[in-house]
């Protein structure tokens, strides 16, 4: 089994396999990142970096601290300054210099930002304490009628050109599947510097209890079923582009990552499977995927990679939409079933 080669290469990094733990609480703590690595990951993404979040703590501190003595003269004897005080960024950029002495494997930051300014000084920042990649966390949903959606990618694609004109490590973007055009605005990325895209970021809706007539926010976990969003767009496409191509959201075990695999993927991003199960989960589904290539008598994951892309299929309308209308124009009724 040890003679099957795993590795693959994403980012220009050459991994080990293509097993990566996903942004997550898990590389908060040392202790369960290097029970990651020690199951077979092969790469480790940081908890995402929230601009909003950094620039509601400075605007507490500047409240509490720095202002403090607005209003009575005696103030400033109430809350003095605390300069032992560890801002959210410093906190972060210090977790990312621990992973990095703790680990082997390549530590890649998740920024998740909104602004110029905070996508550049914070990823030179990250770039500065370690981090071997960047992946740039596209999290934001529009609700204004007035935005269009030219303007929403327009917006990330110069971000997008001016952190790569201050940074030289690579760069992933994950973005979300609500685009009008996600081939096209992919191809954008890919002419603007992106050395690979994550495909893709799930947003966690919204929902009502009726009993207490409250909108409430519930975590949900990710099922297999959720990969087949991800595998059509890679399997669409693998082998059109420059970058790299991840998935993420939905793998659970050694199949959903075998199948991704064979529609184009270079990487697996692993979140929710190794929250309900434990990071050392990781090394069974790596176990797996290794025995079903040396069962099908496969010597390396390359060998595999596209092997089923819409570019590699005699039926490349697979992918698309005229399968769905083959699909309906195919469908029987039961007997008994009246129209």
């Amino acid at each position: 089994m040890n003679s099957i080669d795993l590795s693959t290469d994403y980012l220009g990094l050459k991994l080990a396999n293509p097993l990566i733990a996903s942004a997550s609480p898990l590389s908060r703590s040392i202790g369960s990142a290097r029970q990651l690595e020690d199951a077979g990951a092969a790469a480790i993404v940081m908890y995402s970096l929230f601009e909003e979040e950094l620039r509601h703590q400075e605007e507490e501190t500047a409240r509490f601290m720095i202002h403090q003595d607005i209003g009575f003269g005696e103030a400033d004897s109430f809350l003095p300054f605390d300069d032992r005080f560890e801002h959210g960024l410093d906190q972060y950029l210090n977790q990312l210099s621990a992973l990095k002495k703790a680990l082997d494997i390549p530590v890649i930051a998740s920024l998740n930002g909104v602004s110029l300014d905070g996508w550049i000084d914070h990823g030179k920042l990250l770039q500065e304490a370690g981090a071997d990649a960047l992946e740039l966390n596209v999290y934001y949903l529009s609700s204004s009628i007035e935005e269009s959606g030219e303007a929403i990618e327009s917006r990330y694609v110069e971000l997008l050109k001016a952190l790569c004109r201050k940074v030289s490590i690579p760069i992933a973007m994950k973005i979300s599947p609500y685009f009008s055009s996600p081939a096209h605005f992919i191809r954008r990325l890919d002419q603007a510097g992106a050395d690979g895209v994550v495909l893709f970021n799930r947003f966690y809706q919204p929902d009502i209890d009726l009993d207490t007539l409250q909108v409430i926010s519930q975590l949900q976990w990710s099922r297999s079923a959720d990969i087949q969003l991800s595998l059509r767009w890679v399997a669409l496409l693998y082998g059109k582009l420059n970058l790299s191509l991840a998935t993420t959201s939905g793998a659970h075990n050694a199949n959903d990552v075998l199948k991704l695999l064979l529609a184009g993927a270079d990487a697996v991003q692993l979140c929710s499977v190794l929250l309900e199960h434990g990071p050392a989960y990781l090394s069974i589904i790596k176990e797996d995927l290794t025995r079903w290539l040396e069962t099908k008598e496969y010597g390396a994951v390359s060998e595999i990679k596209g092997l089923l892309s819409q570019k590699q299929i005699a039926n490349p309308q697979i992918f698309e939409r005229s399968n769905y209308i083959n699909l309906l124009d195919g469908y029987s009724r039961s007997e008994g079933v009246r129209s």
